[in-house]
């Protein structure tokens, strides 16, 4: 049975930090903006009829998806490890541990509230492609995407949990960008993979952005995502959740 106390803190907790980070302009603009701004320029003067190479689908679709699944990823991955970095650092992460919030509780809630977060980032990305570039899909598969996507990014958020506490508050930004950048270039969200030499997309193949993005491109074309991406999203989640637990209850040990 729940513990009511433990869920009445895990809903305040998802409740505080949606109300910061809609209040952060800064945040905003690079999460739900700023890959929108990126998708105009790659996609804004190509084609919407010639295919990308290695894919059946359009420029503009495939970088709907792509660009869609950067923002979500900006918005879990940046904005979860520099604040809990920063609280860790000024004492609120302490201050939880006095509550009756368990880790678990602790992980889980700033996974969820930085996936509500990325919402309005995957939808201003469709907006504008279906406004600007005239992208267009059947009501189920809008659905779809959208679910897909927000969903993947539970993966991304449970991994922003853990730099923050694997890394120090002066530490955490330039690691977090390395992870950023590198999974964001090398998963093909800023270009096809297939573009890639093959060693490199053997590697990409199995890294989380690269099944990430391949579920929207599997809704659009209309097809069921695949199960190896799928799986690979749940592990990587499992894997980045249980390591943000531990780093939490390794923290907590040195308070």
């Amino acid at each position: 049975m729940t513990n009511p106390t433990y869920s009445f803190a895990s809903r305040a907790l998802v409740k505080l930090e949606i109300t910061r980070s809609l209040r952060n302009r800064k945040f905003l603009f690079f999460s739900v903006i700023y890959p929108s701004l990126l998708y105009l320029i790659i996609a804004g003067g190509q084609s919407g009829t010639e295919k990308v190479e290695g894919t059946d689908l359009s420029l503009p679709s495939l970088f709907m998806v792509s660009m869609a699944s950067f923002g979500a990823l900006t918005a879990v991955l940046m904005g979860n490890s520099e604040r809990i970095a920063k609280e860790r650092e000024n004492g609120w992460v302490r201050q939880l541990r006095l509550t009756s919030l368990p880790g678990r509780g602790y992980v889980l809630a700033k996974t969820a509230s930085a996936a509500v977060v990325s919402l309005p980032s995957i939808v201003v990305v469709f907006v504008v492609a279906a406004a600007v570039k005239d992208v267009r899909f059947e009501a189920w598969q809008w659905l779809a995407l959208t679910g897909a996507i927000w969903a993947g990014s539970l993966c991304f958020a449970a991994l922003g949990v853990a730099i923050g506490y694997l890394a120090s508050g002066d530490a955490v930004r330039p690691i977090t960008m390395i992870v950023y950048f590198g999974l964001s270039v090398l998963g093909g969200l800023w270009m096809p993979t297939a573009t890639f030499p093959e060693w490199l997309q053997d590697i990409a193949s199995w890294l989380p952005t690269h099944a990430y993005a391949a579920l929207g491109q599997a809704i659009e074309l209309g097809d069921a995502p695949h199960a190896k991406d799928v799986t690979l999203l749940v592990a990587y989640f499992l894997l980045f959740a249980g390591g943000a637990a531990w780093l939490y209850r390794k923290d907590t040990l040195k308070a």
